[in-house]
């Protein structure tokens, strides 16, 4: 097996990796925190679904994807199991229309992507002023990690949070990503009074947020369950993009 090193791929970056987001970057890589999670994504890398019988699985934890000087923060879930857990960078691989296309048309209409799809490491995409993260960096079973798991990877939003340093504006994608930033802002010793309820849309003024992140817009989560129904629809994720950008541009 190739060392950590080797496996980070500079595609994941746009613009120079400073040594210490690269240090956070090898310990979300490198980390074996949750049994139940590792063995999950190391099973699903071997067994492999049938459309990707031949690719090569990433099958560890992903770190961030983006712009590290981005002013937009982006915070999502989990990596889905044949999307990010086998292509190595978040929101990428999932199939034709599926989360990671969705989302990256949404972010190419504002702006902040280089094109509008999202299908594997070495398809030129790139963010600008943007920056994705997840809760939890490991593909759980059902898309439904444990709240200890969510409460182990903590530690990785924190320090990866710690160093996009122009962050301005956060948006949660979907209501766990939303608990997940405010468990973030309690655990720096902010609280948001009264607890924000999740909603789509919402904006959450954050005086003192984390990495000089005032606002916290909620967007429901571009998973194939919500925009196949309509629930999410992409003027409905457009408008959040839209929002972000007034906000970071005021």
């Amino acid at each position: 097996m190739k060392p950590v090193s080797a496996l980070i791929d500079p595609r994941n970056i746009a613009g120079s990796l400073s040594a210490r987001l690269a240090d956070v970057h090898h310990a979300i890589v490198s980390c074996e925190r949750c049994p139940r999670l590792r063995t999950y994504c190391r099973t699903i890398a071997q067994e492999k679904k049938r459309a990707h019988r031949t690719d090569t699985y990433w099958g560890r934890p992903v770190p961030g994807f983006g712009d590290p000087d981005a002013r937009l923060l982006l915070v999502g879930l989990a990596p889905a199991a044949h999307g990010a857990n086998r292509t190595g960078r978040v929101f990428t691989g999932d199939g034709t229309g599926g989360s990671g296309d969705f989302l990256m048309s949404a972010l190419h209409r504002t702006g902040f992507a280089s094109i509008p799809t999202s299908r594997q490491i070495d398809d030129g995409l790139t963010l600008k002023d943007a920056y994705i993260v997840m809760a939890v960096r490991c593909a759980p079973p059902d898309n439904k990690p444990a709240p200890e798991e969510i409460a182990r990877c903590l530690d990785h939003l924190d320090a990866e949070v710690n160093e996009i340093s122009r962050a301005r504006v956060v948006v949660a994608l979907g209501k766990i990503a939303f608990d997940v930033w405010l468990q973030l802002l309690r655990r720096r010793g902010v609280r948001v009074s009264p607890r924000p309820q999740f909603a789509h849309g919402s904006l959450v003024p954050v005086p003192d947020g984390p990495a000089g992140a005032h606002a916290l817009l909620g967007c429901y989560h571009p998973s194939r369950q919500n925009t196949n129904t309509g629930k999410l629809t992409p003027t409905m994720m457009t408008g959040v993009f839209k929002k972000a950008r007034t906000l970071i541009e005021a």
